[in-house]
């Protein structure tokens, strides 16, 4: 499987080995390392975004930050099964993230002991990116900042819905209606599951809840959002 050939689909679908990322994949963090309790480096990340936004309450840009990790991870693993037939083992013990660095180059997969792969399944899909990264990944979030996990589960769905957007964009482009059409029953699948289920709607996927992104000073509301327009500022 050659990861590189999913950069056509965009950044947030580009995933790095430790041959071509940055320092030869030294630099970063083990994912596995910020689940198990260091929570130096997501305190980071938050702070970096805080920075960015300036939003009145920390919890919004922890709700950015989780958010765009999940779409970075939804990405890589449904573009790839779409894509390729296959997923790449997305062991958090071999993905390292770099919670300064932009996409693509925020993550990549050390391949030491050699490069590992899945079969293209919803179940293989929920392992690799829900149980083994966006579950854990909120609990740590949480332990940095108090935000709900009811927004955390909604963003997870958004990230999802997004990368199927993406991919059927990229398809339509491409002439590859085989990929977006494998990409959508994935997801179809994914959505069912109690994890996922009942955090987007219709058939644009739009989210069922709010990543608080309007309330940062030049914020505004996702394409997705569940409001037609921004609550009053006072409000959550």
């Amino acid at each position: 499987m050659d990861l590189r050939e999913l950069d056509t689909m965009g950044g947030f679908f580009a995933l790095r080995t430790s041959g071509d990322a940055p320092g030869g994949g030294a630099e970063g963090v083990p994912l596995a390392e910020v689940y198990a309790g260091d929570t130096g480096p997501l305190t980071r990340r938050v702070d970096l975004v805080a920075a960015r936004h300036t939003p009145p309450e920390r919890r919004v840009a922890a709700s950015i930050a989780q958010l765009g990790l999940a779409a970075r991870l939804w990405s890589v693993a449904l573009g790839a099964a779409a894509f390729h037939g296959r997923l790449p083992d997305l062991d958090p013990a071999r993905l390292r993230w770099s919670p300064e660095g932009t996409t693509p180059d925020d993550l990549w997969l050390d391949l030491a002991d050699g490069p590992r792969t899945l079969p293209a399944t919803a179940e293989a899909l929920r392992a690799q990116v829900q149980d083994a990264h966006l579950a854990p990944l909120a609990e740590a979030l949480r332990r940095d900042t108090p935000v709900s996990r009811r927004l955390l589960r909604g963003n997870a769905g958004s990230a999802l819905a997004s990368a199927v957007r993406q991919i059927d964009a990229w398809s339509r482009d491409t002439g590859r209606g085989d990929v977006a059409e494998r990409a959508a029953a994935l997801a179809a699948l994914l959505f069912r599951h109690p994890d996922l289920s009942g955090t987007v709607h219709g058939p644009g996927m739009r989210r069922n809840s709010c990543c608080l992104y309007y309330r940062a000073p030049r914020g505004g509301l996702c394409g997705d959002c569940v409001f037609d327009r921004p609550p009053g500022r006072g409000g959550a």
